[in-house]
C-alpha cells in the first residue's frame, strides 16, 4: 500500500512549496477558498500520478483532514494537517527508544584496597573486578543489585612487600580456556594471540600454538614474588615455539587495544594526535615475522641434536635484540586513523560496521573502518575527557562515560542523545576507575571507591508508570502499560486503543500492523474512557485529570478540551448523544455529576478550552449521592447512569428530570442499553452488572423492576467487569476480572416478565490473565475484541478461536482463517493456573482424609459389583476404534474422572480438545492401530519337570556326601512345597 503521506513529503521542499500551494488553488475550479474530494483526487493524482486503483486511500486521506466533515479542505487546512502529522510521527519514534536508568545507582562497598584497574562480564551476566594489587572479585546480580560473591588474590601481597613490588596493569577473561590472563583474542582451537601494548607505544603480539598445553605447561613453572607462575619471553619462544611480533605503531603510551577475530586486526589508540586510532594486521607484510621463524628452527634443529639448551651468544643476542627493538609497519599493513587529542577510548562493532572513539576533546566521534579520512559523525554534549565507550548492537545505542561522572546513551542511527544522567541523579561519588555495561543483566557497574550499578529500566520494572509484569518474553503485548479501553472505528476501519500510560495508539483492524501512536494525551493523567463523535472522525477521551479532549486522532492534533472551571475530578465514563439535530458530549465521574457538554461547529478554535452548560436541576437536588461509574444512552431521549453505592437513575434528556430509580445490591460499573425493545413497557430494556458475579436485567418503565438476575460468570470469586450487546440485541457479551469472556443468547429473554433461569450460555473461554477492561463487538467481520489490564488487547471469533494480539510481530488477514494463531491460545493464558480445569483436591474445604474414604469407599462398591478373575478367567477384549472415539467424546466419563457438574465438564472438554488440537500427534499411516496388532495366548499351567538324575561324585570337593537318591527326592519335595505356596 503507498503511504500517501510520504508521497507528498518527498515533494515538499522549500523551493517546491509555494509551486504546490498555486497547484492547490487552481484545483478548486468553483473559486470556494477549499477544495472538495473530486477535486482533492484530482490534485493528487496529477501530483503523484497514481493509479485509479487508489481512490480509497485518497479518499481517506481527504476524511482524516476534514475532521469537521465540512466536505472540503483549505490549503491551511492541508497545511497543518501534514505538519502535525509530521510532528507527532517523530515524536511516536523517539518514544519507541526511551530509555531511563533505575535511579539512583546501587552502591557496595568493595573488598579492594588498590584502585580497580578494569571490570568485565561472565556469559552469565555476572562481573569480574581486579584491582592493580592482584585481588580479584566475582559480582552478581541480587535483583537490582550488585552483590559481592567471592574474592581471589592472584598474587602474595605478603611476598611483594619484602620484595620488588609488582602490579597488575591489565587483564582479560580466556573462557575458551576457563583461565585470567592479560589481553587475549582467540584466533582458533588450536591457536590463540596474547596481545599487550607498552608504554613506547608498541603492539607486543604472542602467538601461542596448541595454547591448552601451553598453559598448562607455563602453570608449572617457578613461582617468583607471589602466586603467579612467572615465564619470560625468551623462555616462551624457546622452550614453547610461541611466535612473539613487536610493532611500532604509535608514539605515545598505549591506552587501549583490542584484537577482534572477525576482521583478523587488532585496534590501539593513544593520546597522539598522529596515531591516535591505528586499526593493523598481526603479521605483516615484512620479514619480522620470518626473522622469528628462522630463531625457532634453529632452537628445534640443536634440541633435536642433543642440546636442550642454546648457550650460543650470537643467537642469545639475535633473539634480545628481536624483542628488544620494534619494527614499523608497513603502511599497506594497517590504518591510521587521526584524531585532535588523541584517542583514550575506542569500540569496535562489525555487524554495526562502526568504530566509535572518545578523547581529551569531548567529542564522540563514529567513524567507517575502512575510510579514515573524515568521521561518519560527531556527537558532541559531554564537558569533560570522555572515560569510556561500549556499542550495545542488540539495542543499538552507544553508552559513553566521561571523566566528571557524566553518562550518556546516543541513538546509532539517529545520532541523537537518548538519556542524560549527571551526578546529581546517580548519586555516585568519587574518581571513576573503571566500568562495564553488561548487555544480559542489562546493566552498568561503575567502580570508584565503591562499586555502583546502574541498571536500564525494563517492562516488569514496577515503578511509579504502573508497568506491569511482562510474564514471558514470548508474549506479546499491545501496550506497555495497561490498557484501560478499545474502539472500532468503522470510518476508516482502525482500532484505537488507549492505556494509563495516557498513549493512544491506532491499529490497522484487518492486520493487527501498527499505524500511528501518540503519547501524553492527558500529561501523566491515564485515560479511563473513550468514544467517537456521530462521523467517527474525532476522538473523544477523558481521564483521571478530570479533563475531557476532542483529537483528531489521525495526526494527534488536540482540537478541544472539556473541563469544569474547577473541581475537576476523574472521569469514568463518557458517551456522544446526537438529539434533535444538536449533539453533546456528557461524561460522569468522581464529582457525583451529569456534566453536558455542547459540540457545535462554531466552536472550533484550537486549543480552546470548553465549560459545560449548567447541571440539571433535578440532578443537583435528586441525583447521584455517590461517584458515578457508568454511563449508557437510548434513542432517542433516555441515559441512565450507575453509581458506587449501586443506584441506577434513568434520566430525560429532553426534560433534565429522573425516569425512574432502580436499586442494586452493590456497586455497579457497567450498564448497557437493549435500544431494540428500549420502549417496550413489559420487557427488560437495560442490563447491569451486580453483587458476586451477577448479571441483572431491568425493566424501566411503570416505576422500573427487576426482571432477571443470573450468576454471568462460572468462577467463585469473580466479578463482571464489562459487557457489551449486538445491534439486534440477541447476543450479549460478557467478561470478568479473572480474563474469562462469555457470550449468552438473550434473544427474547426477559422479554414479557421475570426470568427464573438465565439465558443460553453459547460459549465461553479464557482470553486473558487479568481483568478485562473493555470488549467490542464487530459484527460485518463477526469478531469480539477484548483488552485487559494485563497490557494486551486481543482479537477473537465468535466461536472463541483465537485471530491475535495487537502488536505481534506477524500480520493476521481477517478473511484467510489459515492466519489466525487457533488453535493456539495465548502463552500467558496457556501457562496461568486458574486457567487449568479444577480438581476435587484443589477445591477449598475438602479434606485429603475425606476424599480418600470416598475414593476407597467407590472401589469397594465397584467390587461388589464387578466379579474377580480367577486364576483361569479369560477377560474378554472387544475394543475398537469407534468404541475409542465413542469414550473420548463421552462427556459422563469426564463428569465421573474429574466430579465436575455437567456445565463444568463441557468447558473442561473443550479446553481440553483445544489442548489436544496444539499437541504434536503422531503421523497416521493406515493400516491397523498398535492395540489391535496385539496378540493374546491362553495361559496353560506347565507340565510337572522331569528331575536329573543327579550323579554322586566323591570327588567333588563342594559336594554335600548326600546319596543321588536322597538328592532327588529333596528336590521334588521342595518344587511340591513351593507349588502349594503359590
Amino acid at each position: 500500500m503507498i503511504d500517501l503521506i510520504s508521497l507528498i513529503e518527498e515533494q515538499i521542499d522549500l523551493n517546491t512549496l509555494e509551486e504546490l500551494k498555486k497547484a492547490f488553488l487552481r484545483a478548486d475550479r468553483d473559486e470556494s477558498g477549499q477544495l472538495d474530494l473530486e477535486e482533492f483526487k484530482a490534485l493528487l493524482k496529477a501530483r503523484l500520478n497514481l493509479r485509479v486503483t487508489k481512490e480509497a486511500q485518497i479518499e481517506a486521506l481527504f476524511k482524516k483532514i476534514d475532521w469537521s466533515y465540512n466536505g472540503g479542505i483549505t490549503w491551511d487546512e492541508f497545511c497543518t494537517y501534514m505538519q502535525l502529522e509530521y510532528a507527532e510521527k517523530e515524536d511516536s519514534y523517539l518514544r519507541s527508544k526511551e530509555v531511563e536508568f533505575l535511579l539512583p545507582a546501587k552502591i557496595t562497598s568493595p573488598p579492594h584496597r588498590d584502585p580497580i584497574l578494569r571490570m568485565t562480564s561472565n556469559t552469565d551476566g555476572s562481573f569480574l573486578a581486579c584491582s592493580q594489587d592482584g585481588t580479584v572479585t566475582f559480582w552478581g546480580m541480587s535483583g537490582n543489585e550488585l552483590k559481592w560473591k567471592r574474592k581471589k588474590e592472584i598474587v602474595n601481597t605478603e611476598t611483594m612487600s619484602r620484595t620488588k613490588p609488582k602490579w597488575i596493569t591489565d587483564f582479560v577473561i580466556m573462557p575458551e580456556y576457563n583461565k585470567f590472563i592479560v589481553g587475549t583474542g582467540a584466533t582458533n582451537t588450536d591457536e590463540c594471540i596474547i596481545v599487550f601494548g607498552d608504554s613506547q607505544g608498541c603492539i607486543n603480539i604472542l602467538v601461542i600454538k596448541n595454547p591448552g598445553e601451553s598453559l598448562r605447561l607455563w602453570k608449572k613453572e617457578k613461582r617468583h614474588q607471589g602466586f603467579i607462575p612467572s615465564i619470560s619471553l625468551d623462555q616462551i619462544i624457546e622452550k614453547h615455539r610461541a611466535m612473539f611480533i613487536r610493532w611500532q605503531v604509535h608514539k605515545d603510551w598505549v591506552q587501549q587495544l583490542k584484537y577482534y577475530h572477525d576482521i583478523k586486526m587488532i585496534i590501539s589508540c593513544s593520546n597522539d594526535r598522529d596515531t591516535a586510532l591505528v586499526k593493523g594486521c598481526i603479521m605483516g607484510s615484512s620479514h619480522r615475522s620470518q626473522e622469528i621463524a628462522e630463531y625457532q628452527q634453529s632452537m628445534i634443529r640443536q634440541q633435536n641434536a642433543g642440546k636442550k639448551d642454546s648457550k650460543d651468544p650470537q643467537d642469545k643476542a639475535k633473539l634480545r635484540q628481536m624483542l628488544a627493538v620494534p619494527k614499523p609497519r608497513q603502511s599497506s599493513d594497517q590504518a591510521v586513523f587521526q584524531v585532535y587529542k588523541g584517542v583514550k577510548c575506542f569500540d569496535f562493532c562489525k555487524d554495526k560496521n562502526i568504530i566509535v572513539t572518545g578523547g581529551m576533546d569531548r567529542i564522540v566521534r563514529l567513524w567507517n573502518p575502512y575510510v579514515n579520512l573524515k568521521p561518519t559523525a560527531m556527537l558532541r554534549g559531554h564537558n569533560a575527557p570522555i572515560f569510556y565507550l561500549m556499542i550495545a548492537k542488540e539495542e543499538n545505542r552507544i553508552f559513553s562515560i566521561s571523566t566528571d561522572r557524566c553518562i550518556k546513551i546516543w541513538d546509532i542511527q539517529d545520532h541523537n542523545c537518548l538519556m542524560t544522567v549527571r551526578e546529581k541523579g546517580h548519586a555516585i561519588r568519587g574518581d571513576i576507575q573503571a566500568c562495564h555495561y553488561s548487555i544480559i543483566s542489562k546493566s552498568l557497574a561503575i567502580a570508584t571507591d565503591n562499586m555502583c550499578l546502574l541498571q536500564l529500566r525494563q517492562k516488569s520494572d514496577q515503578d511509579t508508570k504502573n508497568v506491569r509484569p511482562t510474564l514471558h518474553r514470548d508474549i506479546t503485548v499491545t501496550h506497555k502499560e495497561p490498557v484501560t479501553c478499545c474502539k472500532y472505528n468503522a470510518c476508516f476501519n482502525y482500532v484505537i486503543t488507549c492505556s494509563e500510560g495516557s498513549v493512544i495508539k491506532i491499529w490497522d483492524f484487518e492486520t493487527g500492523t501498527a499505524i500511528f501512536e501518540y503519547g501524553e494525551a492527558h500529561g501523566d493523567s491515564a485515560i479511563t474512557c473513550m468514544t467517537f463523535d456521530n462521523t467517527e472522525r474525532r476522538l473523544i477521551t477523558g481521564a483521571r485529570d478530570g479533563v475531557l479532549n476532542i483529537w483528531n486522532y489521525n495526526n494527534g492534533h488536540c482540537l478541544r478540551k472539556l473541563q469544569k472551571s474547577k473541581g475537576n475530578d476523574e472521569i469514568c465514563d463518557v458517551v456522544y448523544v446526537e438529539m434533535n439535530k444538536n449533539r453533546y458530549i456528557i461524561s460522569v465521574g468522581w464529582d457525583k455529576r451529569i456534566n453536558i457538554y455542547s459540540d457545535s461547529q462554531t466552536d472550533s478554535n484550537i486549543h480552546q478550552v470548553q465549560h459545560p452548560n449548567i447541571v440539571w436541576a433535578d440532578d443537583l437536588k435528586n441525583g447521584h449521592k455517590e461517584d458515578i461509574l457508568s454511563i449508557a444512552q437510548c434513542q432517542p431521549n433516555l441515559l441512565a447512569t450507575a453509581g458506587y453505592d449501586g443506584e441506577i437513575v434513568v434520566w430525560n434528556m429532553v426534560s433534565g428530570h429522573i425516569f425512574c430509580k432502580l436499586h442494586g445490591k452493590s456497586s455497579v460499573s457497567k450498564l448497557v442499553f437493549m435500544s431494540e425493545r428500549a420502549y417496550n413497557k413489559g420487557a427488560a430494556s437495560l442490563i447491569s452488572n451486580g453483587p458476586d458475579g451477577h448479571i441483572l436485567f431491568w425493566k424501566v418503565f411503570e416505576g422500573g423492576s427487576l426482571l432477571a438476575d443470573f450468576p454471568g460468570t462460572s468462577t467463585e470469586g469473580a466479578l463482571i467487569s464489562t459487557m457489551t450487546i449486538n445491534e439486534a440485541n440477541t447476543m450479549l457479551c460478557v467478561a470478568d476480572n479473572l480474563g474469562f469472556v462469555f457470550v449468552y443468547n438473550v434473544d427474547g429473554y426477559a422479554l414479557s416478565g421475570y426470568e427464573e433461569e438465565p439465558p443460553e450460555l453459547v460459549n465461553t473461554w479464557r482470553g486473558h490473565v487479568d481483568s478485562i477492561s473493555c470488549i467490542e463487538l464487530v459484527e460485518k467481520n463477526k469478531v469480539i475484541m477484548t483488552a485487559s489490564i494485563d497490557c494486551t488487547v486481543r482479537l477473537w471469533n465468535y466461536e472463541g478461536n483465537y485471530i491475535g494480539t495487537f502488536g505481534q510481530p506477524e500480520q493476521w488477514d481477517l478473511y484467510n482463517t489459515s492466519t489466525f494463531c487457533h488453535p493456539m491460545v495465548p502463552y500467558d493464558v496457556l501457562i496461568d493456573p486458574m486457567s487449568l480445569p479444577s480438581h476435587p483436591v484443589l477445591k477449598e474445604g475438602s479434606k485429603t482424609d475425606d476424599l480418600l474414604e470416598e475414593i476407597k469407599k467407590k472401589e469397594d462398591e465397584t467390587a461388589k459389583i464387578q466379579p474377580a478373575y480367577t486364576s483361569y478367567a479369560k477377560p474378554q477384549i472387544n475394543i475398537d476404534d469407534e468404541t475409542i472415539a465413542r469414550d473420548i467424546k463421552d462427556l459422563n466419563g469426564i463428569l465421573k474422572d474429574t466430579g465436575l457438574d455437567e456445565e463444568q465438564a463441557k468447558n473442561y472438554h473443550g479446553k481440553w480438545l483445544r489442548h489436544e488440537k496444539t499437541k504434536i500427534k503422531k503421523i497416521d499411516k493406515g493400516g491397523p492401530s498398535d492395540y489391535q496388532t496385539l496378540k493374546w495366548f491362553k495361559i496353560v499351567d506347565p507340565p510337572n519337570p522331569d528331575f536329573p538324575k543327579v550323579k554322586f561324585d566323591k570327588d567333588d570337593p563342594f559336594g554335600s556326601g548326600m546319596d543321588p537318591e536322597m538328592m532327588t527326592n529333596s528336590l521334588k519335595s521342595f518344587t511340591n512345597k513351593q507349588q502349594a505356596v503359590s
